[in-house]
């Protein structure tokens, strides 16, 4: 070993001992007749100690060290004179005896301080840079806990882990895969999985009753700061249960997790139906830290001779407490973020209730203070609160209304990264419609079981068709999704024929697993946990890219290694290959 302790693990106790210690130089300091080193790897920063009397040469070589050099020093542990309570080695130092480079560097293009000067594009350039940063590394080892986390709740369960093929058959279905020629069968194409669902599905088949996979998933999919083209999943399969086994076991998880990695103790997983969450929060992963649900007020805004609430299908508000106080130019600012198109809405409406008892409204020449009093007895809004009502088409509005809520909570600050509010959205719509394909999709995938009072309705008002369907949302976001599968082979090929599959298209796409439905397909149903989300919510953060360790840039590329690149001719020959 090149080294006898990390460079975190000397204390006070060791003073006086020998020790070997190796990493890289975080800073030089020369003060006249002593030069001091920080010494840095991932477990902590250890002080050097060089002193010109006592070894002029040894001093000499430690100022010519520069940032990042690989080093090795030999020395005895001593009591700092001036203390550094800043880090937990911050009593001791090392007063060096002998200095061996290891490997020199070139100055790095960016610090490698917890405050780098280093952008996006630039860190993601020189990753292996990046990571040697605190903030980075404390999200990768995050990861680290969480896996280990997730592995142990699980096999405390009797869930086995099992492997599924990376090599598949492409299934249209859904987003785009990612395609892998075979040398060995000229003209044929393996695809990557975007999830390993009928492999569970099999495996469920097969007798493990309990399965589950930490799995990279792929997608060719557009980007954004939260997606990547590989992503990684808690993929989970369980048979002979129903919903609420499964609900059961997978609030049993996230408990654990926050337990384990948070200190937290959540014993609150509230169910919401699909519907409510659309009608009260405009959106199907709401997040509930905080209040400010949707009131329809249709009945106390309309018929006023105001075209844009009279001709609206839904005229739609939130209350924030405590808001009346905002000025002209924060209400003109909330206006202009509602008019972003990423929005697209055309105006905002809003009423003060003073602390007075009267209103101040941007329409209050339509409106007379009793209307507006009809308004906050509506919203329950009592005086200091301000009211903020959006008009328009009922799903456009809704999901405005659900952005500048968003937005509002953030400037009050209800959005605290610390606080956890976990919650269980069910029974969803089977099937969706799509206004390009003037068809049907399935709104989780197409083996997602409807709910049995329901099945009368596909042929009738298919849009009305719940399934057996559920996600996990955390704190505004969907961390983890899925249904009770359909097990039965006669349902499965009525599911694909009302998705517009012919007869022969769902044999050739998914005969193999209909046909294994024959054999004794038990009931079975599971859930599949976003990993890289759910580490970024533990983390505080937005983005899933700092919990990733190469991650890909927003056109899927990755920027470290210049992928993906063309390839050579001789390869697209052996592949029968011919580019446009």
């Amino acid at each position: 070993m090149l080294r006898t302790h990390n460079c975190g693990a000397l204390r006070l106790e060791q003073v006086g001992k020998e020790v070997t210690l190796s990493g890289w130089v975080q800073r030089t300091r020369n003060l006249g007749g002593m030069t001091f080193v920080d010494l840095r790897d991932r477990y902590g920063i250890t002080q050097l100690a060089f002193n010109m009397d006592t070894n002029v040469d040894l001093c000499s070589q430690a100022r010519k060290l520069g940032r990042e050099f690989v080093i090795q020093v030999t020395g005895k542990v001593i009591e700092r004179a001036s203390k550094n309570n800043n880090i937990p080695t911050g009593d001791i130092e090392i007063e060096v005896s002998n200095l061996n480079i290891l490997n020199a560097a070139k100055l790095p293009p960016f610090t490698i301080e917890d405050e780098t000067d280093g952008g996006d594009d630039l860190r993601m350039q020189y990753r292996y840079l990046d990571i040697r940063r605190n903030p980075v590394r404390e999200n990768l080892m995050l990861r680290h806990r969480m896996s280990t986390e997730t592995r142990k709740y699980l096999d405390s369960q009797d869930f086995v882990e099992v492997e599924t093929p990376y090599l598949i058959k492409s299934t249209p279905e859904g987003a785009r895969d990612f395609i892998v020629p075979s040398r060995m069968n000229e003209g044929q194409f393996y695809a990557l999985p975007q999830s390993p669902q009928t492999f569970k599905q099999l495996l469920m088949v097969g007798g493990m009753d309990k399965y589950y996979q930490i799995v990279k998933c792929f997608r060719d999919e557009d980007l954004r700061a939260d997606r990547q083209p590989e992503f990684t999943q808690i993929d989970c399969e369980m048979a002979f249960v129903e919903q609420e086994d499964i609900l059961n076991t997978f609030e049993g998880l996230t408990r654990h997790l926050l337990k384990e990695l948070k200190g937290l103790e959540i014993n609150d997983f509230p169910r919401m139906t699909y519907d409510d969450a659309i009608r009260l929060y405009g959106s199907d992963k709401p997040d509930i830290r905080f209040d400010m649900t949707f009131v329809e007020l249709n009945e106390v805004t309309q018929q006023n001779n105001f075209v844009v609430f009279d001709s609206a299908e839904l005229v739609v508000g939130i209350c924030a407490k405590g808001c009346a106080d905002y000025t002209r130019k924060q209400l003109d600012k909330l206006t202009d973020f509602v008019k972003r198109p990423q929005i697209g809405a055309k105006g905002l409406v809003y009423c003060k209730y003073n602390t007075d008892g009267t209103f101040k409204s941007s329409v209050d020449k339509f409106f007379s203070q009793e209307d507006l009093a009809q308004w906050a007895m509506k919203m329950s809004a009592k005086p200091g609160d301000l009211m903020l009502i959006m008009a328009g088409e009922i799903d456009k509005v809704r999901k405005q209304l659900n952005e500048l809520r968003l937005e509002v909570a953030e400037q009050l600050g209800l959005r605290d990264p610390k606080k956890f509010a976990p919650l269980w959205v069910v029974d969803f719509p089977l099937l969706e419609w799509d206004e390009e394909t003037e068809r049907y999709h399935a709104m989780h995938h197409p083996f997602t079981s409807p709910k049995p009072e329901d099945l009368d309705k596909l042929d009738t008002d298919p849009g009305a068709v719940r399934a057996n369907a559920y996600d996990l949302v955390l704190n505004g976001s969907e961390i983890g999704g899925g249904s009770i599968r359909i097990h039965d082979k006669k349902l499965q090929r009525l599911m694909f024929q009302h998705l517009g599959f012919t007869e022969e298209e769902a044999q050739a796409q998914f005969g193999f697993l209909m046909n294994a439905f024959e054999y004794g397909a038990p009931p079975h149903g599971g859930i599949a946990f976003g990993f890289d989300r759910l580490c970024s919510l533990f983390g505080g953060q937005e983005s899933i890219r700092d919990f990733i360790a190469f991650p890909k840039n927003n056109s899927g590329r990755d920027v470290m290694i210049d992928a993906p690149a063309v390839i050579d001719n001789t390869q697209l020959d052996e592949l029968n290959i011919r580019l446009k």
